[in-house]
């Protein structure tokens, strides 16, 4: 039975309370950007380039080569960058989820078709991947969100598959099969809640990592729009000015590393909590 002071102890534990002031704190900014910066981040000042930070209470951050706000452009960036991460992992998951519990319930051909293409593609590199689509379907952020999702369902659906195989044969889905429940009550009802434990937590890990390929794809040429305002953009731009302006490339790149770390704690904290049988001591 769960107590009070257990309960106290878990929401207590460094992993969570870091993770969550580094994330909640970047999504409670770019949630209220709209209402703080009111367009500040496309506004160009030429007469206010490269304001050092802390030099000008009105850019705390300082500015870019533009005059445009550091700060401004750092939250806006990290909603770009959040909405890659989230929705191209919901996309993942909806998708590699399904192709997973086809495949590990039914078996067959259906089972052999799905796993030998996630073999291929899993045996194609990512970067490889990604100019290949980027040069068919083009650049931009829906593109970008697409990509991802096309890249990353594979690691849902072998995680779905295996779990599946494990739990098809146990006596709870063999009672359903013997009082005639049908093949997607017991999917959905039966085999879905069971196995979305491994699932979230790969969520979480992924909405980091899909961060820092959004980023890299777009310091390289390969993300979103150059006038969106991004974080790999801001990094990109900042770096031929890396030794008189570092403030351009430094806030943005602390910005993904905070995000990140904060995601990655969240999804160790998760998996804990969701896994007991391999929770460590600490």
């Amino acid at each position: 039975m769960t107590t009070p002071s257990s309960l106290r102890l878990r929401y207590m534990n460094p992993e969570f309370v870091i993770g969550l002031l580094f994330t909640g704190g970047m999504v409670l900014l770019v949630l209220l950007s709209d209402v703080i910066f009111q367009g500040a981040a496309d506004k160009i000042n030429l007469t206010a380039r490269l304001i050092a930070p802390l030099t000008d209470m009105a850019h705390p951050l300082g500015t870019d080569p533009l005059g445009r706000d550091v700060f401004a452009r750092v939250v806006s960036g990290g909603a770009v960058s959040l909405q890659v991460g989230i929705l191209s992992v919901l996309g993942a998951v909806i998708f590699g989820v399904v192709m997973g519990l086809v495949s590990g319930y039914f078996r067959g051909f259906w089972d052999m078709f799905v796993m030998r293409f996630a073999d291929v593609q899993l045996a194609m590199p990512f970067i490889l991947l990604a100019i290949t689509f980027i040069a068919i379907v083009g650049g931009g952020l829906t593109n970008m969100i697409m990509l991802l999702i096309v890249s990353q369902w594979v690691q849902y659906a072998r995680l779905v598959r295996s779990s599946v195989l494990a739990l098809r044969d146990r006596e709870f889905i063999q009672s359903a099969h013997a009082i005639g429940v049908s093949h997607l009550r017991i999917i959905f009802s039966h085999l879905l809640p069971n196995l979305m434990g491994p699932v979230i937590v790969l969520m979480t890990l992924n909405v980091a990592n899909n961060i820092l390929l959004e980023s890299s794809l777009t310091f390289l040429g390969l993300g979103v729009d150059p006038l969106t305002p991004s974080w790999g953009g801001m990094l990109a731009d900042g770096r031929t000015y890396i030794q008189t302006a570092w403030w351009v490339s430094l806030f943005p790149g602390m910005a993904i590393l905070l995000t990140v770390l904060g995601l990655n704690l969240l999804g160790d904290w998760l998996r804990d909590m969701l896994d007991p049988t391999g929770r460590t001591s600490r």
